[in-house]
């Protein structure tokens, strides 16, 4: 009796590990890439030259006045490690969390001295991931200005930018507008260029 309920465990074990542990994964990642391959392979953007550029799904640290800035990142070694997601945990009340704040109000004022706009809390703040690459509408919107003005483009381009680049609440019901970081630097970059070759402001 006692051998057959070892025989019994040994095959239950070996059944669930190959159910679980190969066949299941198998298949949902059969399903995955033939249904959605662009967000089984991890939502990649790839340039013209077939260079990975990031993820939609991981955001980038951008310091240069001249791009859209992300949210902070609390990840550590570097900031938006994937490896290492997680974010800062500080409680109000925590004086790192007040100097984090304050030098990032710092560097946006420096940025852009003229911007007397409140500054949206999603710039001053990390997420609970550490890697969203997404800013709120409002975070986007109030950067424009100084990225107009780095890039030499008129406000008005910038802003039809953000516009194009956002994403409305999910499902039309949940959550806020909001833009992704990376793919809006991006269209930046791809205009500046264009702009430059045809000779426009």
């Amino acid at each position: 009796m006692y051998i057959q309920s070892i025989r019994i465990s040994v095959l239950l074990f070996i059944f669930l590990t190959l159910l679980l542990g190969v066949v299941y994964p198998a298949t949902v990642t059969g399903i995955a890439q033939s249904l959605f391959p662009h967000q089984a392979e991890g939502s990649l953007i790839i340039g013209k030259d077939g260079k990975v550029l990031g993820s939609e799904l991981i955001g980038q640290n951008f310091s240069d006045p001249k791009y859209f800035w992300s949210r902070l990142s609390a990840t550590s070694p570097q900031p938006y490690n994937a490896a290492s997601s997680s974010g800062s945990n500080f409680g109000v009340n925590n004086p790192a969390l007040h100097d984090a704040v304050k030098g990032r109000v710092d560097a946006l004022q420096k940025a852009d001295p003229d911007n007397k706009a409140p500054i949206p809390v999603d710039l001053v703040t990390a997420s609970g991931s550490g890697l969203d690459p997404h800013i709120s509408l409002a975070a986007a919107n109030y950067q424009i200005s100084r990225v107009a003005k780095a890039r030499g483009l008129q406000y008005d381009v910038v802003k039809d930018l953000v516009a194009n680049n956002s994403q409305g609440r999910f499902l039309g019901i949940l959550g806020e507008p909001v833009v992704n970081v990376l793919t809006l630097n991006l269209a930046l970059d791809a205009t500046t260029t264009n702009n430059a070759q045809q000779g426009k402001p």
